[in-house]
């Protein structure tokens, strides 16, 4: 409908931050991220922005939510899944992951989890790597916000 506002987050890559889709790392996590969430190709902001024009619509506001991730005031979108070793934290360190991994194979192993558990876990555990990665290096934000508004 004619002046109707449409309002979503998406998920992007960042090239305006540093990531580099001619470097393989930088492809690797985005595939990861890309896999292990079940998204297709994830888009640039500029990407976003064009099939919005495209499709009839005035792009009224555009950011990333996650802009300022590593400002001292701010909590990485990605902490949870980094890991610490706290009470809540430690099921996502390296040495939780491998707890949960292994208690995931026995229980497949002895029946009890269903078939085709291990490899589930292995997924989401290389998809929280390249979680955490993308949101380090600023290569991806899950909180691309836009505002437009249909011509």
């Amino acid at each position: 409908k004619k002046g109707g506002l449409f309002a979503a987050y998406d998920w992007v890559v960042l090239p305006e931050r540093g990531y580099d889709s001619n470097d393989p790392d930088h492809v690797r996590v985005k595939e990861g991220i890309e896999v292990g969430n079940g998204l297709p190709t994830l888009a640039t902001t500029q990407e976003i922005v064009s099939a919005l024009e495209d499709s009839g619509f005035e792009v009224v506001d555009v950011f990333d939510a996650n802009k300022d991730v590593h400002s001292g005031h701010q909590i990485p979108w990605y902490y949870t899944l980094h890991g610490s070793f706290t009470l809540k934290g430690f099921r996502m360190t390296r040495l939780g992951r491998i707890c949960t991994h292994t208690l995931v194979s026995t229980l497949e192993f002895l029946r009890i989890a269903p078939q085709g558990s291990v490899r589930v876990s292995s997924l989401l555990n290389a998809t929280a790597l390249d979680l955490v990665e993308g949101g380090k290096n600023e290569l991806f934000t899950p909180s691309l916000f836009f505002v437009a508004r249909k011509k």
